[in-house]
């Protein structure tokens, strides 16, 4: 009977496992519940083992269901990458491409993105957002963009694929102006906590309440880092900010580095690819993701060739 097993009932399987719930799976599928439930009951059938223990108000897996889910992730997954390269060999194009980018990504690097897909998809439309933390996944997520790049929120929902991009370069700054511009040496957490941080907040459901590198007690929070970079160079309080976005404040003495103690020095923020495991991209949305790598390793090995 396990011939009969389909990628429709594993999909299924990975949705009811995932939501925690047959009418949550149905929701996500677009399906009626009924069919998610009579798919399920057929896999077990074909498998040969129960999946799910029915005996209380919600599903849960069993120890049997709890080890096949990986295998089962896993078939789901390779086959729809398997749709989207049968896709893409035959000229699947997405005929426009919407990215969400963390707010820390740098400006520098998607204008260059942007000029050569002006000359690489001249027909093809791109739209691009800008989000903090877990908004980026959730706008992914709503099928509002097809791929997303996070670095803020470091998880990510079970239905997000997700690939490592490039670590981006941090610093910690304030203004020449501000008290702690004078201390010596590493800054003292104590010390900083006395002291308005600016940082980011979040905009979504995914990641509300949960604070990221926040050290001091009077935490500004701003939605955008072009408000937050203002903010700096004015004096208003000390920041985590990608080197990129104040590389020409530093070398032009508007903001100075700082280090504080438990945050090493020369840390990266880990970029990383998401998009739907469903819907993996296409020619376009690789092409994206395959630039930001090789664009982010030219511009280092060019570095390191003037340092040597």
């Amino acid at each position: 009977m396990i011939e009969s097993v389909s990628i429709d009932q594993l999909r299924m399987f990975v949705a009811a496992a995932d939501t925690g719930s047959f009418s949550a799976a149905a929701r996500r599928l677009n399906r009626a519940q009924s069919a998610i439930s009579q798919a399920i009951a057929a896999l077990e059938t074909s498998l040969g083992i129960s999946l799910f223990d029915r005996s209380e108000r919600f599903p849960k897996l069993t120890p049997q269901g709890s080890k096949l889910l990986a295998t089962a992730r896993g078939i789901v997954r390779d086959t729809d990458g398997l749709k989207a390269h049968a896709r893409n060999l035959a000229g699947g194009l997405e005929p426009e491409l919407a990215i969400v980018l963390d707010t820390m990504f740098p400006q520098s690097l998607l204008t260059t993105i942007a000029q050569g897909w002006a000359a690489e998809f001249p027909e093809t439309p791109l739209r691009v957002h800008f989000e903090a933390l877990g908004a980026v996944a959730q706008a992914v997520l709503d099928r509002r963009s097809s791929i997303g790049v996070i670095g803020t929120l470091q998880t990510v929902p079970p239905d997000l694929s997700r690939e490592w991009v490039f670590d981006l370069p941090l610093v910690t700054v304030v203004a020449p102006s501000h008290p702690l511009a004078d201390a010596k040496g590493r800054i003292k957490p104590e010390l900083a906590e006395r002291h308005v941080q600016i940082v980011l907040t979040d905009r979504s459901a995914l990641s509300a309440g949960q604070e990221f590198g926040v050290f001091g007690r009077q935490a500004w929070r701003v939605t955008e880092l072009s408000t937050k970079h203002a903010f700096l160079c004015a004096g208003l309080g000390w920041g985590n900010m990608p080197y990129p976005s104040v590389a020409d404040d530093i070398a032009a003495g508007r903001l100075v580095t700082i280090e504080l103690e438990g945050i090493p020095s020369g840390y990266g923020l880990p970029m990383s690819v998401v998009y739907r495991s469903d819907s993996p991209p296409g020619l376009a949305g690789r092409w994206m993701i395959d630039q930001m790598r090789s664009i982010v390793l030219k511009h280092r090995g060019r570095s390191s060739s003037r340092k040597h």
